[in-house]
Parts: C-alpha cells; structure tokens; sequence
C-alpha cells in the first residue's frame, strides 16, 4: 500500500472517530446546555420563499456558552412597500413579549376597538358611518355606529357571504341551475322578473344580485341553500351572532322593509369585512359596471356608481327604501390600503356617494399600510441543538404589517425575538420567536416566526448515515 493511501485512510478513520465522539456527545447531552442567538447584522433581508433552505439574509449566526441579550439597531428600509428608516431591535430571550395582540388569521389586528371618538368632524349628513381599515378591522372613523337603522338591500352582503360559503365548501358550484319558486317571483323591488318556468345559473344569480340588487335572485338563492328562505335568514341571524353583530336582526334575506329587521354601520363594516377578506374574488362580480343576462335580453347596470366614478373602488353594496332612506357599503383599495366606508340614512342618493366617497379620501389622505413582509417571507438562519441539521430557515407565519398615520413610518419599531434551547425535533412551521412591531413604545401588531423546514432528533441511524456518508466521501 503506497504513502498517499495510508495518508487518506488514517484521515478517514482519526475523521470518523471525531464524528463519533462528537456526535455522541451532542446526542446524549444534558438537557440543560443553553443556547443563546445573537447576531451582528446590519440589515434585516427578507427573501422571498424559494426552493431551498438556505438563507441568503445577511445575518451572522453564532452559537456561545453564556447568555447574550444582543440588540441592534437595523435599518429597514430594503423591507417590502417599506419607505422608512425603522429601527429594529433584534432581543434574545425565551419569554414571550406580553402584548395585548392576539396572532390570527388577519395577523395585523391593530386595536380594532369601537370606542373611537365621535365628533362628526367631517360634518356628514347621514345618520351613522363609519371607516375602517379592512384587513385589521381597525376604526379610523365613526359616527353614531351603533345606531340600529333600517338596511334595506345592503342586507344582502349577508346573504352573498353565505352564497359565497356555500361554494366554497362545495355544496353549491357557480354552473348549477337554480329555479325560480312562487315566492321568489314575488319579490317587488330592484329585480330581473324570474319566471318560474326558467332557471339561471348560480354564477348569473350572483352577477344580478352584486350588480342589480335583484331581490327575486336573492330569494330563489336562500330557497336553494337552505330549502326556504325562513331557513336561510336562520343561517343569516347565526352568521351575525359569530361575527359579533350585537345590533343586527335580519328578518329576511333581501332588506326590503320589515319591522324588526334592523343593523348598524358597525355591523354592516364587519360582514362587509368578512366577505372581502375570506372570499376577495366576490370583486369579479361587485366591480361589474355594466353587463347582460339571457343572452343579452337583460340589462344590468351597477346600483353603486363609485364602481365608475371612484379610483379603487370595489364595491360593495347599495340599498335604499322609502323608511331606510340610502344606505351604502363602500369599498376600495389604493397603494396596499384597503378601506369599508359604510353610510346610513343619508337623506339623498347624492348625499349617499358624496359622504361615502369623503370617507375613503379621509382615509386615503391619512392614513398608509406599511408592508414589512409576505407569509413564508425568510427572515433569517437560527442554530438549533440536537439536530441531524445545525441550523432552520425561520420565515414569516403570516402577512406582516401596519395600518399607520401618514408621517409615523420612521417611528416603527421592529422587535424579533428568537427562543432560546430550540432542540429537535422541530417541525415545518413550528414557532419559533416573533417579530412585533411597535410605534412610540405601543404595540401594534406580534406576527410568529417559524421553521421554513422538519428536522429531525439525531440518534444511532441518522448518526450511522451520516458517518457512512462522510467516509464515503473522504474515500471516494
């Protein structure tokens, strides 16, 4: 055997016996070793998810013996629709901040209080409206919104929520045909005159009830869902209950005037929320402007003209009747900030498009959303002990982001927390810190950050696999 091989195999096996002493010992190690993050970047990248695990953040990950509490300050104005210098404190600790903002679904929820000063500062005419910012539900004006007013056909985004559940859980499709029954023939009021002896599909349905508030739609619409429409204002009642609408009773499914069927510009904000929010794609139908039914015999004009004459607009709702007066449910989206406008009993129609539209500006023009990241968006590499991998990508749980003033962007604080003794296995998508966002020392909104990937415990196989694949490749 000539010097170079003896050389490479000695190599191999002082190699191999390294890696068995050292991975034995981090196998059987005391479960009180501590592990402690820190890091001396600059910059906070977060990278768009790709196909692997690896982080391209500029983030130095180091691993020491004793406790470190290591805060930066980082500049984060390469952050997505950032356009702010905010500081960012990077904090190592194994508590969780105590803060008063619950993670969700919407992940940005921002203190969606009602208690909001009420002064009719923009001196509108209607009897109740409110704005509000509809990802986080958050108030930014309101105007006697608890006031239970007639909604007349703006009760009918209560009835497209459950037509749009009922698609989505697959009991109901867009092509089936749906008749027309005696009852839902009889409806007066805004209607395409179905006739009982014609069907039309569910997606025509829609596009008449969004477009031209067709009562005779929403009624032949109920009766198909829950067998009556009895049942369906049952299913109406029970969606407000969960949506907290404490001032809503429906007693039918279409708004036209009936003792007792009373909601508020509070409640009409929410379900208006809940729908744009869980099914966007009703847009398709609510920003309609003009279209046809019956192969072209049927007109359809939207009753909501903001869909023509407002940047952004993207619905949502009319309803008039002689005892409601005008009501509205307003909704657009301009630069990432969506907003509801919701007005009641305004005195006119024109009243009813002017106040709504100054609603929106008044949002618009105050308020911006600034957008810190995507879901699944990697912040950074965390070292991990006991794993058959040293180290996990850790990426956003959910949308981060903040409703802010105009102005307040370079007061934003950004606090990432990583946990300390992150020991495998560790699952894809396990917690793993936060990152909580604050504005003058209030909280504003704690998203969770988690393991962009599984890693598993090691033990005597996956130890085995790998000392088998480092001699293969000292030998080969």
């Amino acid at each position: 055997m000539n010097t170079k091989n003896m050389k490479i195999k000695l190599f191999a096996i002082t190699s191999i016996l390294c890696i068995i002493v050292s991975y034995s010992s981090l196998s059987f190690a005391s479960d009180d070793s501590l592990y402690v993050w820190s890091s001396s970047a600059n910059t906070l990248n977060i990278t768009e998810e790709n196909n692997t695990a690896t982080s391209n953040t500029n983030t130095n990950t180091n691993t020491n013996n004793s406790n470190i509490n290591n805060t930066n300050n980082i500049n984060t104005s390469n952050t997505n629709n950032s356009n702010s210098n905010s500081n960012i404190t990077n904090t190592n600790n194994d508590t969780n901040n105590n803060t008063n903002i619950s993670n969700n679904d919407a992940s940005l929820e921002t203190n969606a209080s009602t208690d909001v000063t009420d002064d009719n500062s923009l001196n509108l005419e209607s009897e109740s409206a409110i704005l509000i910012e509809q990802s986080s539900g958050k108030i930014l004006y309101a105007h006697n919104i608890h006031e239970q007013l007639r909604p007349a056909s703006v009760t009918k985004i209560m009835s497209i929520l459950l037509i749009m559940e009922a698609i989505d859980s697959g009991k109901i499709s867009l092509s089936d045909s749906v008749s027309c029954s005696e009852n839902a023939a009889s409806m007066g009021g805004s209607q395409i005159w179905l006739d009982t002896t014609e069907t039309l599909t569910v997606d025509e349905m829609l596009k008449a009830i969004c477009v031209n508030s067709a009562n005779d739609c929403v009624v032949a619409m109920a009766e198909y869902i829950a067998g009556s429409e009895e049942a369906f204002v049952q299913m109406m009642n029970d969606k407000a209950h969960e949506l907290g609408m404490s001032d809503t009773c429906f007693k039918n499914c279409h708004g036209l005037d009936e003792d007792g069927h009373v909601s508020s510009s509070y409640d009409i904000s929410l379900m208006s929320r809940e729908l744009l929010n869980k099914y966007p794609n009703v847009t398709q139908y609510t920003t309609i402007w003009m279209d046809t039914l019956r192969d072209g015999e049927t007109q359809l004009s939207n009753t909501n003209k903001l869909i023509k004459n407002y940047n952004g607009a993207t619905g949502l709702k009319t309803g008039s009747t002689s005892l409601a007066l005008y009501n509205l449910s307003a909704s657009a989206t301009r630069d990432n900030l969506s907003l509801i406008a919701v007005v009641m009993r305004a005195p006119t129609t024109k009243v009813r498009f002017s106040e709504a539209e100054k609603l929106l500006d008044y949002g618009f023009n105050n308020f911006s959303y600034q957008s810190f990241g995507k879901s699944g968006d990697l912040v950074q590499t965390v070292n991990i002990d006991k794993g058959i991998q040293s180290s996990i990508p850790v990426a956003l749980e959910n949308d981060a982001g903040i409703l802010l003033e105009k102005g307040s962007e370079k007061n934003v604080t950004q606090t990432i927390t990583i946990d300390e003794n992150i020991f495998a296995p560790i699952a894809s998508g396990q917690k793993v810190g936060e990152v909580t966002f604050s504005l003058d020392g209030e909280v504003l909104s704690t998203v969770n950050l988690v393991s962009k990937i599984a890693v598993d415990k090691i033990d005597v196989v996956s130890m085995s696999r790998k000392i088998y694949s480092t001699w293969f490749n000292l030998l080969r």
